[in-house]
């Protein structure tokens, strides 16, 4: 399976149904195997990785990349931000992050990943936690399509 990956800034403050995130399609059903984010400002916040049912509408896509066969070409869709309301489940992953430029985490998920499944309304999003305010963050998601 070849590995993808997509990377950047948050161009906007995520929301609790809102950021940056990963869309399978019909053609394709995505296995994360590692989200980062990285703190941008000085302003502690958290985050949460949630699967997402239903797109609300994307932002500004990403440019994706194969990793391991520059021959690929990759199918799932990688997006900046959302301008409407995914409609998301639990989290799968959360954590704080801490009031420092450069504070992070990296999110990975075991040696058989974080499936999507082959639907254009399935994806995970990375988003803010409830009851607390988002930042803006530098982000990446890999994934093997």
């Amino acid at each position: 399976m070849p590995r993808c990956s997509a990377a950047g800034r948050a161009s906007a403050i995520p929301t609790t149904v809102r950021g940056p995130s990963l869309y399978a399609t019909t053609g394709v059903r995505p296995v994360v195997r590692e989200i980062g984010v990285f703190n941008t400002t000085s302003t502690a916040f958290a985050v949460q990785v949630a699967r997402a049912s239903a797109t609300g509408t994307q932002g500004a896509g990403l440019t994706e990349v194969c990793e391991t066969d520059d021959s690929h070409t990759v199918i799932a869709t990688a997006f900046n931000t959302h301008t409407a309301d995914a409609t998301l489940g639990s989290p799968v992953r959360q954590a704080p992050i801490a009031a420092t430029i450069g504070a992070g985490v990296i999110f990975t998920f075991g040696d058989n990943g974080l499936i999507i499944d082959n639907a254009t309304t399935a994806g995970v999003v990375i988003a803010a936690v409830s009851g607390v305010t988002g930042q803006i963050f530098d982000f990446w998601i890999s994934w093997d399509e």
